[in-house]
């Protein structure tokens, strides 16, 4: 996997980052300017309350579903009920303009359960290539490597230098031949910028052995690093796991337990937060007992991608949890309080003007159905007989010289090697020649 310091070149995630990633930059440089507050992971938090403010509408509604989907069971039940073991096509399709009505009573969706899960994935998918490789997004991180990533370049044989390091370094996620491939002077700027933003602490002291005219600039960017992008000592770019592991192979306990802390917070801000959300259906629908499976498997899930993924995406799961935990808190008060029957009578007016135009749809079909044929010389109606459509006898044997010698090449030719094929009618010359 190729990752440079620019903006991931996804076709569709990589717009999303780079959107997110322009929203951050200017929360990091309004925090910079105006609190002279210098931490990505500041504004991840920032950014975080953002989002889950944003979507707060959609959370609303996705609440309501749930609490009327819950009140709906017994009917939707009672349905099922009625319809248990029919499997012919008439009862299929009564069942499910009834299932239909019962949804639009309520004014909710099947589908509608799904939607949040639909816009937070691509988002969540997004802020992984944001978290892991901030520089690409934020210019105000970048910028701190570039009088380094300068000096570095003027050095003699620093491509091969820089070659060593990182495979001392085994950063994870990158691809690096600074040797080998041909690179523009561009790219390998780009490429010295994502070794040294998930440089370890070893990592550094490599760099100051190997250019030793450039350890004050080194020094400076460190400190800079380490002011920006660490909540205490977890680096947010690098993964839990390789964290956990330095902390056994040398780098302290402390080390070890902090970044163990993230993906334990994951679980357990989540497990919070799932135990607050309102359910859909009862303890005895199988549905519910899934779902019930599903908010213990979820936040289990995420305590152990955690451990693979950088440590500010575990900061915005953790913030995320903790945002939607507080709504979640004021959501409830809110719908303890609303009368759940008002807003379905106001729905059953609605679904009376869905059912009408469903009726009046239907009708327009059942007439399309019907299908007049006066401009072929055929005036007749399949629920109409020929003395109500005012046919004569001239008119009759009209039609029926129609339907046996239709012209040829036309659509009323093919209907009528249909008709005659599925209702085992021989052809006139078939005939004859049997005869």
């Amino acid at each position: 996997m190729y990752i440079f310091a620019t903006a991931y070149k996804g076709a569709f995630i990589g717009p999303i980052a780079k959107g997110l990633g322009w929203i951050m930059n200017g929360i990091y440089v309004f925090m910079s300017n105006v609190f002279g507050i210098d931490n990505v992971a500041v504004a991840i938090i920032l950014f975080t309350f953002i989002i889950y403010m944003a979507l707060l509408p959609l959370t609303y509604q996705q609440q309501k579903f749930s609490i009327l989907t819950r009140k709906m069971q017994p009917e939707m039940q009672a349905i099922q009920k009625k319809y248990e073991g029919k499997r012919d096509q008439d009862s299929m399709m009564a069942m499910n303009e009834e299932t239909q009505a019962l949804y639009d009573k309520y004014g909710i969706s099947p589908s509608g359960s799904c939607i949040q899960m639909l816009i937070q994935m691509p988002l969540l998918f997004a802020l992984y290539r944001v978290f892991y490789n901030v520089p690409a997004y934020l210019k105000n991180v970048k910028n701190i490597f570039t009088p380094l990533v300068g000096g570095i370049v003027g050095v003699s044989g620093y491509k091969a230098t820089m070659q060593s390091i990182y495979e001392d370094a085994k950063i994870s996620g990158l691809s690096i031949d600074f040797v080998g491939s041909k690179l523009t002077k561009t790219q390998t700027k780009n490429y010295i910028i994502d070794v040294l933003y998930k440089l370890p602490s070893n990592g550094w002291k490599s760099l100051k052995e190997a250019f030793p005219t450039l350890t004050d600039s080194i020094s400076t960017t460190q400190a800079k690093l380490a002011h920006i992008n660490y909540i205490g000592n977890l680096n947010i770019s690098d993964t839990p796991w390789n964290l956990m592991k330095s902390g056994i192979h040398g780098a302290g306990a402390l080390l070890f337990i902090g970044a163990l802390s993230i993906p334990i917070l994951c679980y357990v801000t989540q497990l919070i937060n799932m135990k607050m959300a309102p359910q859909t259906g009862n303890d005895n629908d199988s549905m519910a007992r899934q779902m019930k499976v599903m908010n213990y498997a979820m936040p289990l899930m995420s305590f152990f991608i955690a451990f693979t993924t950088p440590v500010g995406l575990g900061v915005y799961w953790i913030a995320g949890a903790v945002v939607r935990s507080v709504q979640q808190f004021f959501l409830n008060r809110h719908f303890e309080k609303i009368d759940l029957d008002a807003i379905i009578d106001k729905n059953k007016a609605k679904a009376e003007a869905k059912q009408e135009k469903r009726g009046i749809r239907r009708e327009q079909l059942l007439e399309n159905a019907t299908i007049s044929t006066r401009k072929y010389g055929i005036a007749e109606k399949a629920s109409i007989s020929n003395e109500d459509a005012g046919l004569d006898d001239s008119d009759i044997e009209r039609i029926d010289d129609f339907h046996k010698n239709p012209p040829k090449g036309s659509l009323a030719e093919k209907a009528s090697m249909v008709y005659r094929f599925n209702h085992n009618i021989p052809d006139d010359d078939d005939s004859s020649e049997n005869s």
